[in-house]
């Protein structure tokens, strides 16, 4: 098995000398830094080419197939949004409908404004009880393709960015019933299939087109990813032929060999696995036994993700009175006391995502430091407002120095949850968008006034970048009210083009 890196280093002690791109020529004194300079190259004599392979680059991307169990693979160079730029738009015709969960990433709506689709949106569940986003279910999936015409693909996202999955082979099973692909965002999946302590992956349980993000769990670098191909409902010349399209022509060969070193790390090695799930599994039972901060799990989710809640927990002011402890507040404590930096905070859970790169002296800090702000949490019985669990509490002193900055700030409404509301689609994206940009019949309207209006833009938080708007959707009052509420909370809103207003269509 010939290895890239392995070549490339190689190459970089020979003599040849660089008569081409790019201009560093392999040449780390020019600018000082301590940059992999050597093994950066271009497409030359004896290293492939990423879009016409068929040596080195094939083989490697052979590789990742059969560790993956797909038919064909791809690198992506630019990450998994040119993935599922190219997956949507391979499997689709202009102007026909698609089915797209409402949860999906916003590279999903690009591709279905790009190609001016009608999209048809399966909602997913919504628990009250965490908090969360919950699975798409089959049987919504199955209603849909039942009563809807023409459309021409599935796409679905799992796991979510909250670790949340989807029963892939039933709704794989439910739309080639119909003769119709299903296209999996698998990018936070990536470690899926690899050990019996996660799920199998999307390729596994009969998907047509899976996108996976090497860098978001596995020790590749940032901004890699695949795209796998099977069976014969997706059309491969056109998802082919988008990729060409989409990436760049001048790919990077530090991040590809990176890949396919990330591949062989984690293929076959059981000692990468088993050390890493033998930990996670540690960190998980020790933080389950918290008794105010809550670990959450769902019916089906990825146990790579930790998300602690901190849902019903509620600080004492000064005066006496309470106001929720959120989770963009419990973010912030564990950054600056702790110094552990969590991949997001929600209205009131925070991620941390982790994953074989992982040592056990960093889980063991995120359990210490866990267990600290538990127990500075005293909380009384009763009842801590309308979703909370049942006999949680009135809440909470602060008990640790420096805790106490946290319980002055003003208190955010209870109850902001994540829920997507469904919104009536007045134009298609495409529409809306030039209604937009002619400048004519829209104006820019504050949040709190937005609830009725039909947006021109897109609005979402990010990470993770689910659109909570789309642009030519009615938006909803519940939605205007989240999305004032998640400014008070301090979280950005991005999207539109002035911080704290929409655009909307004045006749909408």
């Amino acid at each position: 098995m010939e290895r890239l890196y392995v070549k490339l280093k190689e190459y970089s002690a020979s003599d040849y000398y660089p008569f081409h791109m790019p201009g560093h020529k392999r040449n780390p004194l020019i600018t000082g830094a301590d940059l992999p300079y050597e093994i950066d190259i271009t497409e030359i004599d004896g290293f492939d080419d990423l879009h016409h392979a068929s040596s080195i680059l094939k083989e490697a991307e052979e590789r990742a197939a059969r560790a993956y169990r797909a038919e064909e693979t791809h690198y992506l160079i630019n990450g998994s949004t040119a993935g599922i730029l190219s997956a949507v738009l391979g499997c689709s015709e202009r102007g026909r409908k698609i089915l797209i969960a409402r949860n999906c990433h916003k590279s999903v709506y690009n591709a279905v404004y790009l190609n001016e689709l009608h999209p048809v949106y399966v909602y997913p569940e919504f628990d009250e009880r965490t908090g969360l986003n919950g699975e798409i279910r089959p049987e919504k999936v199955a209603r849909i393709l039942k009563s809807e015409q023409d459309i021409c693909a599935v796409v679905i996202t799992s796991p979510t960015y909250d670790g949340v999955v989807s029963d892939v082979r039933m709704i794989s099973d439910i739309a080639h019933e119909k003769g119709i692909p299903l296209i999996v965002d698998e990018a936070h999946g990536a470690h899926f299939g690899f050990h019996p302590y996660f799920l199998e992956n999307s390729n596994q349980a009969g998907a047509d087109v899976v996108i996976h993000s090497l860098h978001k769990t596995l020790p590749s670098l940032t901004q890699t990813a695949l795209l796998h191909i099977n069976g014969g409902l997706a059309d491969r010349r056109r998802i082919r032929k988008y990729l060409h399209l989409l990436q760049t022509s001048s790919p990077s060969y530090i991040l590809m060999a990176g890949m396919d070193e990330c591949i062989r790390a984690v293929s076959g090695r059981n000692d990468v696995w088993t050390a890493y799930t033998e930990s996670l599994e540690r960190t998980r039972k020790e933080l389950g036994r918290l008794k105010y901060l809550r670990l959450l799990k769902t019916e089906r989710y990825d146990r790579s993700k930790l998300v602690i809640s901190a849902k019903g927990t509620l600080l004492k002011r000064a005066d006496g009175s309470r106001k929720e402890f959120t989770g963009r507040e419990l973010y912030r404590l564990l950054l600056e006391r702790y110094h552990l930096q969590m991949e997001m905070a929600a209205g009131s859970y925070i991620i941390a995502m982790t994953g074989p790169g992982d040592t056990n002296e960093g889980l063991q800090r995120l359990v210490s430091a866990l267990v600290k702000i538990d127990k500075a949490l005293s909380a009384a019985e009763g009842q801590a407002g309308e979703e909370a669990e049942e006999n949680r509490t009135e809440a909470v002193q602060a008990r640790e120095d420096g805790f106490e900055k946290y319980t002055g700030e003003e208190n955010c409404s209870a109850g902001v949850s994540g829920k997507l509301q469904q919104q009536e689609q007045v134009l298609s994206a495409w529409d809306a968008e030039q209604l937009k940009y002619s400048g004519e019949k829209t104006r820019t309207v504050a949040w709190a006034d937005a609830g009725g209006k039909v947006s021109l833009e897109y609005a979402y938080l990010y990470p993770p970048g689910i659109p909570l708007v789309v642009p030519g959707e009615r938006i909803g009052k519940e939605t205007a009210r989240q999305m004032t509420e998640y400014q008070k909370m301090g979280f950005s809103i991005e999207g539109t083009e002035e911080s704290g207003k929409i655009e909307v269509w004045i006749n909408g």
